[in-house]
């Protein structure tokens, strides 16, 4: 299976001693990383709805972004996102083999790298995949990646051997894989809590348990949706009667 989760805002900039790799689509994040240069801070401040201040801090990186950066800018992208997902992921504990695994099996969607493998070098940034940010190509980044994305991951999954694709990234990453271009069969895994008996899905612990399901995957080498059933981290249960082949539903109680 191949499996794909989202980036995060939050970076974790500490150096690790690991081989970073080269982005597949490094030639596309230089040519975005230009058009984003030449933003004014209030261009970015709408862009992104941030603040002033990270809009400033934004707008440096950007101006610091090089086409050939040195190691000391750059880290792998699993290492260096640390937003909830990757609370889950928890990608720095994974050893080697279940990390060379992850290489060959996990695919982070990003808006400004396209699709990253966990250990591909990446500056530090930020640019969500919903932004409207004006290219060539049209008026978002949806428009400028267009069946790129789609195109890879079909790749990807054919060097596995694979027709299978995990979406445990968000809504606003995924919808930049055009459905008509992908030729997998996308399983959906849906995370839930129950507060007395009503169940829902809240944001901050779906975000968590796919990263945790993604490391799931990685540890015990998956290679069949159905052994998805068996995810049990953060006392989330598989629930049959709510579930469907391509949405697997698990069910917790509420953390309060």
């Amino acid at each position: 299976m191949l499996v794909v989760i989202s980036p995060a805002k939050r970076l974790d900039w500490t150096e690790r001693d690991v081989e970073a790799t080269q982005p597949a689509f490094q030639a596309d994040a230089n040519r975005l990383a230009r058009t984003a240069r030449n933003l004014t801070l209030k261009d970015l401040q709408g862009l992104m709805s941030i603040s002033p201040d990270l809009a400033r801090l934004n707008r440096d990186r950007f101006r610091a972004f090089s086409d050939t950066p040195d190691q000391d800018a750059t880290r792998p992208a699993a290492l260096a996102f640390a937003g909830d997902t990757y609370q889950g992921l928890e990608a720095a504990s994974l050893d080697a083999e279940e990390l060379a695994w992850a290489q060959d099996h996990l695919r982070i969607l990003s808006g400004l790298y396209g699709v990253l493998r966990p250990l591909d070098a990446i500056q530090a940034y930020r640019l969500e995949m919903g932004s409207r940010l004006k290219t060539r190509r049209g008026q978002s980044l949806y428009d400028y990646w267009r069946d790129a994305l789609s195109k890879a991951l079909n790749q990807q999954a054919e060097q596995l051997g694979t027709g299978v694709l995990v979406n445990c990234a968000s809504q606003e990453y995924f919808g930049a894989v055009a459905p008509k271009a992908l030729k997998l069969q996308v399983v959906t895994p849906v995370f839930m809590e129950d507060k007395n008996g009503t169940r829902k899905v809240v944001s901050f612990y779906a975000k968590k348990a796919r990263g945790a399901m993604a490391r799931f995957i990685i540890q015990n080498r998956l290679l069949d949706p159905a052994e998805l059933s068996g995810f049990d981290s953060g006392g989330y249960v598989f629930q049959p009667e709510l579930s469907q082949s391509d949405a697997p539903v698990f069910v917790r109680p509420y953390q309060a």
